[in-house]
């Protein structure tokens, strides 16, 4: 059975739900908990985890703390996962100075830019990953990339420089992209890519809260 996106983002959001119910005393949990919990149906969350193979007792539901883990395996969050970040602009920055990733085994392990005032590094050979994040000039990257093993990067440039930093990411070895850039980027075949389109979000949350204050006011 195929697995898409959007059960890749359901199983996100009932990993989320099963810390919250273990963080309220709770230890097993049933398919209707977990439904009622990111709005979906209990036959939807049985078919999401029939996917991996993950089954529950019908009277006694799922374990919570063995579900996590399953869910934390699947969701590659069983072991630390390394991500560097291009562009130190506001977002960039703030991105690679939250201190929240870390606890779903998330590391901004590196940050690349052009600008060389930003750089807190230039040799590369010196920089240990478990220290403060360095930045790094962007011809660094590939090297940083393939010394370090990193599979996943951000991207936080401005849209006219998105589609070269996309290119160097790709020759480097990176394999996941998520990209805040107002553009749709190429990527290949070996390469997943994510737009996350900051303003037309806001955009479409302004329209339509303009739209029901309207309709409220006839």
């Amino acid at each position: 059975m195929k697995t898409n996106k959007l059960c890749i983002i359901r199983l996100s959001k009932y990993k989320n739900a099963l810390y919250r119910l273990k963080s309220l005393g709770f230890v097993r949990v049933f398919s209707d908990n977990l439904a009622d919990a990111v709005e979906a149906t209990a036959s939807q969350v049985r078919k999401d985890f029939s996917i991996f193979g993950i089954s529950g007792n019908k009277r006694g539901g799922y374990k919570i703390d063995e579900l996590i883990e399953k869910l934390n395996i699947i969701l590659g969050k069983d072991e630390l996962q390394k991500v560097i970040i291009v562009g130190l602009g506001k977002l960039g920055t703030a991105l690679s100075r939250y201190t929240g990733f870390e606890k779903e085994e998330i590391k901004i392990v590196a940050a690349f830019d052009i600008d060389s005032t930003k750089f807190n590094q230039t040799d590369i050979k010196m920089i240990k990953l478990n220290e403060k994040t360095p930045v790094l000039a962007l011809e660094y990257l590939p090297e940083f990339v393939r010394k370090n093993n990193i599979k996943i990067g951000i991207i936080t440039v401005p849209d006219i420089a998105a589609q070269q930093v996309v290119d160097i990411m790709l020759s480097s070895g990176i394999k996941g992209i998520l990209n805040f850039a107002p553009i749709r980027l190429r990527g290949n075949d070996d390469c997943i890519i994510n737009n996350v389109n900051l303003e037309g979000e806001l955009e479409n949350l302004i329209y339509f809260v303009n739209a029901s204050t309207k309709t409220k006011g006839k």
